[in-house]
């Protein structure tokens, strides 16, 4: 499906709802939403090559990764088929990590092309359907595995999960192990590193009855002090995440289906303080599903949204793992 968009010629676009002044040195006023492509089944996981000048996005249902070409704003297939991978990241080297579901493991591309497998079971069990995925500064992977990619042929293959967690696991960066972090979400999801490294944000997009964001401290591969950062709080819902510079959570967002009517006024991104105050909400006319940092100056923010790619200028930058 092709969605129309027409870009607000009004600045500053009131697309981007400030809720806290404290937003407000985040807003550049001359910037306004873009639509950069559209026509996917599910827009997930963007990520970013500033070496090449192109992002890289998932189409999970179509099974291929697209590649939106910064210098001339065409779109193109880097990979199809895709295994329908949903998350990406790069790690400390600029490979390219991705989260698989059909075949329900993460796999880097090398730089001569080749795939390596990084994780496909724990303890001798199939994983679920990686879902989400970021790098530590250490050089570890911290992705979620949820089961949605397995709950139908839609986003893969329907299968029977085999982990009896759906849970968050780390890589270690040195020795490839693995190791299961966190087994007591529902639905974990997005995932992301505070600026320094030392907080854990994860988005437990099965929560009830809101959907949460939780904190965690950070020890090397040992997680404590878990504390709810955001909760939902109503029929609003999470998927993916970004983290700018300061520490702003930047959330893509959109009904849990019990909005009716209003649905449309949820969806877009809300962005919070890294103390879990709303600071802005930017609507978008889809829902928004994950979200990264790019762009020459890190400074522009690309938004996967259900059919749909769109993109924003914002005055920070993304952080760095």
């Amino acid at each position: 499906m092709k969605i129309a968009f027409t870009p607000n010629v009004r600045r500053p676009d009131p697309a981007i709802q400030v809720l806290d002044d404290d937003f407000l040195p985040l807003r550049l006023f001359a910037a306004g939403v873009e639509q950069l492509a559209t026509g996917l089944a599910w827009a997930e996981g963007p990520v970013w090559f500033g070496d090449g000048r192109y992002l890289l996005v998932s189409d999970i249902p179509n099974n291929r990764i697209l590649r939106w070409d910064e210098t001339t704003g065409a779109v193109s297939e880097f990979r199809n088929p895709s295994n329908n991978a949903n998350g990406h990241v790069r790690d400390g080297l600029g490979r390219l990590v991705s989260c698989e579901h059909l075949t329900r493991r993460i796999t880097r591309t090398e730089h001569d092309g080749r795939i390596t497998v990084l994780a496909e079971r724990y303890e001798g069990m199939r994983l679920n359907s990686p879902n989400d995925i970021t790098c530590h500064a250490d050089g570890s992977l911290w992705f979620s595995d949820p089961v949605f990619g397995i709950t139908s042929d839609f986003e893969g293959e329907k299968a029977r999960p085999e982990q009896p967690h759906q849970g968050v696991y780390r890589i270690d960066g040195a020795t490839g192990a693995l190791n299961l972090l966190l087994k007591d979400l529902r639905g974990p999801n997005g995932l992301a590193f505070s600026p320094n490294g030392r907080v854990l944000y994860v988005i437990e997009s099965r929560a009830q009855p809101n959907r949460l964001i939780w904190a965690y401290d950070v020890d090397g591969m040992h997680l404590s002090n878990k504390r709810m950062l955001v909760d939902a709080d109503g029929p609003g819902a999470f998927d993916g995440m970004a983290v700018d510079v300061q520490g702003n959570l930047w959330c893509g967002f959109g009904s849990d289906g019990s909005a009716g009517a209003d649905a449309a006024a949820l969806d877009g991104v809300r962005v919070y303080s890294a103390e879990g105050k709303a600071l802005a909400h930017i609507h978008l006319p889809e829902r928004c599903a994950n979200l990264c940092f790019g762009g020459a100056k890190g400074n522009r923010l690309f938004m996967a949204s259900t059919h749909s790619l769109y993109a924003l200028y914002v005055n920070t930058r993304g952080a760095v793992g």
